[in-house]
């Protein structure tokens, strides 16, 4: 016998859920600050009138979503699980206002971008000026995450454009090429790498590797380099940034593979050595990828066509797998 609820049953709980953007706005405020007197802060309610639409929030779908703790509130699972929604969503309202803005001023819209920590610390603050300087009026929402978190926001529909690096594999989105980068290994002071001019991926393996977090493309490649070379991987200890390795790295915990324009950024005041790596796996390749087109607001298309562009130092245009979008109209979103 079936346990799936019969589609009028379903239909009556859908009857049941009634919600506006106001309760939406406070619902992912207070996720954010852990206590709803500070989300109601934000949005201007009053404290008693926001812990009620919680109350009601969580009572439409008839499981908590948060946990009360003495010191704020939590989300529990189920909450996780509606944030995500919930802010799909809000970023629905706000394409909605985008392309209606666009229709009406032709010079306004916001555009989210997802984007790994490697492009957005050696490449996006030149690009992102560069699209300021070409569409004043349109917005860029930065959202900074690993690899993986780029490409399941865009799929999601949280964000627009997403940059990720290649070896994390394919997509169904619409992607084009983006930049390149070159890893160096950063290592303490007085370590033997130290004294070398360049390394191989053998002389790295059998050290303690400061690693990123879990998702990051960067420790996901290492590792199925290792495997496919038949080593061992030492990453005991686990990081969510480049500035974190660098303080690890430092402190003589280990050692990491960073880009060379990353260890420039961090190398401060001599902190640590920094050794070329020998091998084509130390170039690395990134991705730009998008909405569909018919999903894309029209500052949205301008906006992904100026990323694809090659910078103002890049040389000849590359060529595209695939467009970034093939009715983009940049002119209607100046």
């Amino acid at each position: 016998m079936s346990s799936r609820p019969e589609p009028s049953a379903v239909a009556a709980t859908l009857d049941r859920i009634h919600f506006d953007l106001t309760t939406l706005r406070l619902f992912e405020a207070t996720a954010e600050l852990g206590a709803v007197t500070k989300a109601a802060e934000r949005i201007f309610l009053a404290p008693a009138a926001a812990s009620r639409r919680i109350q009601e929030f969580e009572a439409q779908f008839g499981i908590p979503l948060f946990e009360r703790l003495p010191h704020g509130m939590a989300l529990t699972d189920a909450g996780r699980a509606l944030l995500a929604h919930v802010r799909s969503m809000m970023h629905s309202v706000a394409r909605m206002q985008d392309d209606a803005t666009a229709f009406r001023q032709g010079n306004m819209g916001v555009v989210r971008l997802a984007a790994c920590t490697s492009a957005v610390l050696q490449f996006l603050a030149q690009d992102i000026r560069r699209c300021q300087d070409e569409y004043p009026g349109i917005k860029i929402d930065l959202l900074e995450a690993n690899s993986q978190g780029v490409v399941e926001a865009v799929t999601r529909g949280v964000a627009d454009i997403g940059i990720y690096e290649s070896t994390l594999g394919g997509t169904e989105l619409p992607t084009q090429p983006y930049r390149e980068d070159r890893l160096v290994l950063a290592v303490p002071h007085g370590h033997a790498l130290a004294r070398k001019k360049r390394v191989a991926l053998e002389d790295i393996l059998p050290h303690e590797v400061i690693g990123l977090s879990e998702g990051a493309a960067l420790s996901l490649a290492l590792g199925r380099l290792a495997a496919q070379s038949g080593q061992v991987l030492h990453m005991r200890v686990m990081v969510r940034s480049f500035h974190s390795m660098a303080a690890m790295i430092a402190q003589g915990i280990g050692i990491g593979l960073m880009p060379a324009k990353v260890a420039d950024l961090l190398v401060g005041e001599n902190r640590f050595a920094t050794v070329a790596v020998e091998g084509e796996w130390a170039t690395r390749r990134f991705v730009l990828c998008h909405q569909p087109t018919h999903a894309m607001s029209g500052s949205g298309l301008a906006v992904a066509a100026m990323l694809a562009a090659p910078g103002p130092r890049e040389g000849r245009p590359r060529k595209a797998s695939r467009p970034v979008s093939q009715n983009a109209k940049p002119a209607s979103a100046k």
